[in-house]
């Protein structure tokens, strides 16, 4: 699954057009991202970069935070317990998902 902090119908609407095959829960406010510190307030020099996208972040979030969750991956077993995590503060840098299919085999031959 996937947390964004975009509301229901914006998360709706992109697993639509991107055909996707996992859920997409909505973090309304960063609030999840808040509690694992993942959670940054965008920069007035980034918000006046953003305000030119064809995004409107306020109104795909639902509120005029101008945060954004760093992008993280967590691996969970069915115990709940956390195998693998990895963050970056710098969002162009992204988990490959070669290396994420890796960490679930690894952790399938595991159990």
């Amino acid at each position: 699954m996937a947390i964004s902090p975009q509301l229901p119908e914006h998360n709706r609407e992109l697993s639509r057009s991107r055909q996707l095959t996992f859920d997409i829960l909505t973090d309304r406010g960063n609030e999840a991202a808040s509690t694992f510190g993942l959670r940054f307030k965008l920069p007035d020099y980034l918000r006046h970069v953003y305000s030119t996208f064809p995004l409107d972040l306020e109104k795909f979030n639902g509120d005029a935070s101008w945060s954004l969750p760093i992008p993280a991956r967590f691996l969970i077993d069915p115990q709940g317990t956390i195998r693998a995590a990895e963050s970056d503060p710098d969002y162009t840098t992204r988990p490959e998902p070669e290396d994420t299919l890796e960490a679930v085999r690894s952790l399938s031959r595991q159990r």
